[in-house]
């Protein structure tokens, strides 16, 4: 019954998000996606303020099956309006780098081209798909229609089920930063602030996440 349910939903956001489509060249954004595909996305913003503050930068990369598809990937530096700002500190991309960068709309159209219908995964991607989105709404009347996965969930799902039962039903403090999380998952850990490494990481958290999915539960 949940999964007819989840069927009929998916086909009902499908005809909605068609009917506010302004440009029906992008309808292959809500055909259904490849079996057993992804692509973890990344950006970089000159800020944290998802009203203002601009990307900068975005890296995306495919996931087929168990592999990451590191050869099939997008990295796109874009020209903000403004100056990139005290962030500039943080991700090391000054005025001058991003002056060769793509217009924000270009950028976002090679991105939707890039992941076509598949599931986005990504490490707290709420923010990066709310920076998208605002220039995708106005632009074809529609959010990001795909399907997303968040790796941090994911591990505060797994760190969960190692809990005795007892355990799980008190506060539970885990810590979802992305350092200690590829840290307890023995994952490489890449230099942060890099959009593509971001990306992999998010990548590879996500498959060795889905491989542990079986794992037994503690007593």
């Amino acid at each position: 019954m949940h999964a007819a349910r989840c069927r009929l939903l998916r086909a009902w956001r499908r005809r909605r998000g068609l009917r506010r489509l302004r440009d029906p060249g992008y309808a292959f954004l809500f055909e259904p996606p490849p079996p057993r595909e992804w692509v973890a996305l990344d950006c970089e913003t000159t800020g944290l303020d998802r009203r203002r503050d601009e990307i900068v930068a975005v890296a995306a990369v495919r996931i087929v099956d168990t592999r990451i598809l590191s050869s099939q990937r997008l990295q796109l530096l874009v020209r903000p309006r403004g100056e990139p700002g005290q962030s500039a500190r943080v991700h090391r991309l000054r005025g001058s780098d991003l002056a060769a960068g793509l217009p924000l709309r270009e950028a976002v159209e090679r991105l939707l081209r890039f992941v076509g219908s598949r599931p986005l995964v990504g490490y707290y991607l709420e923010f990066d798909v709310a920076m998208i989105e605002r220039e995708l709404r106005p632009w074809l009347g529609i959010g990001l229609p795909q399907e997303r996965v968040e790796v941090s969930a994911l591990y505060h799902d797994h760190k969960l089920r190692q809990l005795p039962e007892w355990a799980r039903q008190g506060q539970v403090r885990i810590d979802l930063s992305l350092q200690a999380m590829m840290r307890d998952l023995d994952l490489p850990l890449r230099e942060a602030h890099d959009p593509f490494n971001d990306a992999e990481m998010a990548a590879m958290a996500f498959l060795k996440l889905r491989a542990l999915q079986g794992a037994p539960r503690a007593d």
